[in-house]
């Protein structure tokens, strides 16, 4: 039996501490009868963070993609304490770093693209979670808060930009019921299972089937909504395609490097949960975020 080819990828630029956890996240990904290879955009600013994408590549079959050093300091990248913030260029940047992966991808022949952001630590099981789904396009959760002390938010969405009300087309609601409709989605993901969603990020699963139907980062040039993974998913609902996302396996964010402090407990709970599942044969144990 042949095994799925995955290509898992992902554009960096990143600190050495918070990189340096993310791949660690990769090498104890469950592989069973998958074949995984890796394919990194080098876009780092810092040496260390290069060198460590250098060692990975010496214990994976791993692509490196370097990029050159005038492209490197086009469009400021900022990062502090409370948030990041990006610009246009950088955006578009990007994109084109995520649609060369998934070039890279379709003429490798793979089953699977897995791209996935450089500041997650992942739960072993994700992936092969997220291909046992057999979805053309689904995404692993995560939460996060975007500024300090906020509310904890997902990576996927309902509509538009980052609109979590369910309505109907046309439908005029009170504030009260926005908030409502909103806890009721956010209380749903809590809830491990696989959803219907209108947009997603960060941490995806592509099928063959999506990529070769014209999946893209690229930019929708009559849309004005903000970030390439909006067009991606216009585009691929355009394309016929439905987006979903797994809540079973949620993935830990380090989005400011504070929370490299909660590493060590997410770690600790997922090998808790993958010893629950071994001695259970995997009979509905499953990881569910606090």
């Amino acid at each position: 039996m042949e095994k799925i080819k995955v290509l898992i990828g992902s554009p960096i630029r990143q600190s050495p501490n918070i990189l340096r956890e993310f791949l660690e996240s990769l090498l104890e990904l469950e592989q069973g009868d998958m074949e995984y290879t890796f394919i990194f955009v080098d876009d780092n600013d810092n040496e260390e963070a290069s060198r460590l994408l250098q060692d990975f590549q010496t214990q994976r079959p791993t692509i490196l993609l370097s990029v050159p050093e005038n492209e490197k300091k086009r469009g400021a990248y900022l990062v502090n304490h409370i948030t990041h913030y990006w610009g246009e260029h950088l955006v578009w940047k990007v994109a084109k770093f995520k649609d060369l992966i998934i070039a890279n991808a379709l003429k490798g022949g793979y089953d699977y693209l897995f791209l996935v952001d450089s500041d997650l630590v992942l739960h072993p099981a994700t992936l092969k979670h997220l291909i046992s789904t057999q979805k053309d396009i689904i995404s692993e959760i995560f939460w996060t808060s975007w500024y300090p002390c906020s509310p904890e938010l997902p990576n996927v969405w309902l509509y538009d930009k980052y609109d979590m009300v369910r309505r109907e087309r046309g439908e005029t609601l009170t504030k009260e019921e926005e908030e409502r409709r909103v806890q009721e989605f956010l209380d749903q993901l809590r809830v491990p299972g696989i959803y219907e969603v209108g947009g997603l990020g960060a941490c995806t699963l592509i099928s063959r089937k999506a990529l070769l139907a014209g999946v893209s980062f690229s930019e929708i040039r009559n849309l004005t909504l903000w970030g390439e993974d909006r067009h991606f998913c216009v585009r691929a609902l355009a394309l016929g395609l439905s987006l979903w996302v797994d809540t079973h396996y949620p993935a830990y964010h380090i989005y400011r490097e504070s929370l490299l402090a909660g590493v060590e407990e997410f770690k600790a709970r997922c090998k808790k949960d993958m010893q629950a599942g071994q001695e259970t044969s995997h009979s509905g144990s499953q990881f569910t975020a606090d």
